[in-house]
């Protein structure tokens, strides 16, 4: 009996380990509209800390990647039709995205942030944010925190975070929310940035913002999660990691173990 059991064991391991499909070729989706994350340059490449960290995985993985842009709002439903095979696009892992998608573990996480005209007033009360206009990118962490926490104030849903920014400038809108990277980057460090500034506190609530950006993956591909995660932890241990944060920021965006 013992001998029968060892022999249903192996077998079982020696199908498991067949059935593992090592990645060698990956196509990632990616958004190429969220600085300093990613952004698209004039010659149409895509550059940033999410496109530096796919090509450092794909070297740890030993796999040729390829870069597929895709607007936010349908880049999921795009990976579920298998344009692409994992999105690296500043995902949120959230209780709602893992009805649909399996995640990685984390490889950043940064809080939320409101930022608004210098000198505006700010209360995080629905009846202080009762009519004012909040500009959100639409289906992001950041929109259903406002429709959950603020559903009487003006929301304006936008397809990149870069619409809101302008319609900001313009007196659109009393406040925009994105992450505080984002912030910092795409509004902050431009051309009349410094009329600008953040108004409320770090938002990280999991409720909302999940808990962390992941890779996201066909639930199917288990075995492409578990390739990516321990590529995730190599490039932290041997110093890859903090060598494209700091290219970017000056400050820890991998959040607490």
């Amino acid at each position: 009996m013992k001998k029968i059991s060892l022999l249903i064991a192996l077998f079982a391991f020696a199908f498991n380990s067949a059935q593992a499909k090592e990645w060698k070729q990956i196509r990632i989706g990616v958004e190429g509209a969220y600085p300093p994350f990613s952004k698209t340059e004039e010659d149409g490449s895509v550059t940033g800390f999410d496109i530096d960290i796919a090509n450092a995985l794909c070297d740890e993985l030993g796999a040729k990647c390829t870069l597929v842009k895709q607007d936010w709002d349908g880049i999921i439903p795009a990976l579920k039709a298998r344009k692409f095979d994992a999105i690296i696009a500043t995902m949120d892992i959230t209780e709602e995205r893992l009805k649909q998608v399996a995640f990685t573990n984390k490889y950043q996480h940064i809080p939320a942030r409101f930022a608004a005209i210098k000198g505006t007033a700010f209360e995080a009360t629905e009846a202080f944010m009762k009519g004012k206009n909040i500009g959100v990118q639409r289906a992001t962490t950041m929109d259903l925190y406002i429709s959950d926490n603020f559903p009487s104030a003006k929301i304006k849903r936008y397809g990149t975070f870069d619409e809101a920014y302008l319609d900001l400038k313009a007196g659109r809108l009393d406040y925009v929310i994105a992450d505080s990277a984002s912030i910092s980057e795409g509004l902050l460090a431009k051309k009349g940035g410094d009329k600008f500034e953040f108004v409320g506190p770090k938002l990280n609530d999991p409720k909302w913002f999940g808990y962390g950006a992941g890779i996201a993956v066909r639930k199917q591909n288990k075995d492409l999660v578990d390739q990516l995660n321990k590529a995730i932890a190599a490039i932290r241990a041997n110093g890859t990691y903090k060598t494209i944060q700091d290219k970017y920021f000056s400050f820890d965006v991998y959040g607490q173990e």
